[in-house]
């Protein structure tokens, strides 16, 4: 007895039909964007093997995984480029006929509108130094300088035909300079993703195996401080007053209250990306029969949903469309 005639919560938990019934987050193939990587000069795709199930494709292995996505219905796909050679200055990512412009000209002409094709637009998969800007003489991120090879990266993507330009190397001005530059070049119509708050975690280290980073040091200067609440929120209000289309928290799970926060601050779409460290601790343990991958899967997409993000870069998209789409 719970002490009140008559009031049993547990009522709506009854069965699977009431529980589908009353449920207040639901998760959506149409919200989730797959993360893919394609490496220059590979005939044929090979796993990351820190990321199980994760590819480095070729360009043909590409085309293949977007139209895959598609059919699944994942709403979005965000490229990333892993070059043969890199420099300085990241050339290599405003090259026109670069790995990553070529990459989003193949996906827009395999998929058109049938799903939204994102360019990552950060300069460090294409620096020997492994920084997302240009360096100083001290060897320090110069801001304004990474700033001008941001908005010709910005224009290089959006001539390769991409939907949406995701922004995400945090520098001060990064979402003004780009919008500029694809305003004032006849690209209005080309929508910004802010990372607004990505913060200096210890859960990229996968994806740097995926795009072979070379860095060395830390992005600790300009990527948000992990104890940082209201500061990261002065962030999302500076990309949003600059013309950010949709704003990004990432990672996502331990950074479920930022999420909350951001979406209670904003009035644009808010992403969270479920990071390849986050990705890579549940396939591990799953592998090792500690855990349900795929209850864990919709687990932990549905905390990111409920804590407010409205669209998810997870690199479970396809294999949690399928779930969701068994189950509707």
């Amino acid at each position: 007895m719970t002490g009140f005639p008559g009031v049993r919560p547990r009522r709506l938990r009854r069965t699977a039909a009431l529980r589908r019934l009353v449920e207040e987050t639901r998760l959506a193939p149409a919200e989730m964007v797959l993360p893919l990587f394609v490496r220059e000069g590979l005939t044929e795709p090979r796993e990351v093997a820190s990321l199980p199930g994760v590819l480095q494709h070729s360009r043909d292995s590409l085309r293949k995984a977007a139209a895959e996505a598609v059919r699944a219905g994942v709403g979005g796909l965000m490229l990333f480029g892993v070059p043969e050679h890199r420099d300085e200055t990241g050339t290599g990512g405003t090259d026109p006929d670069g790995v990553l412009n070529a990459a989003l000209r193949d996906v827009v002409a395999e998929v058109g509108d049938a799903t939204v094709v994102m360019g990552d637009l950060c300069l460090d998969e294409f620096t020997s130094h492994g920084h997302c800007g240009v360096l100083a003489a001290d060897g320090t991120v110069d801001n304004d300088a990474t700033l001008a090879r941001y908005a010709e990266m910005g224009l290089a993507q959006a001539a390769a035909g991409a939907h949406v330009l995701g922004l995400s190397g945090m520098m001060d001005g990064q979402v003004g300079a780009v919008r500029q530059a694809l305003d004032q070049a006849g690209y209005p119509d080309v929508a910004v993703l802010a990372y607004a708050a990505k913060y200096a975690s210890a859960c990229y280290g996968p994806f740097r195996d995926a795009v072979e980073s070379t860095l060395v040091g830390d992005r600790k200067s300009y990527q948000q401080d992990p104890p940082n609440l209201r500061e990261a929120l002065r962030e999302v209000a500076l990309d949003v007053a600059e013309g950010a289309d949709l704003v990004m928290v990432k990672p996502a799970l331990p950074y479920l209250d930022v999420i909350a926060a951001v979406r209670a601050a904003v009035t644009v779409p808010v992403a969270a990306y479920q990071v390849s460290g986050e990705y890579a601790m549940v396939e591990a343990a799953a592998a090792n029969g500690w855990l349900d991958r795929d209850r864990v899967m919709l687990e932990t997409l549905t905390s990111i949903r409920r804590a407010g993000a409205q669209v998810i870069l997870t690199y479970w998209a396809v294999a949690a469309a399928h779930l969701l789409n068994r189950s509707a």
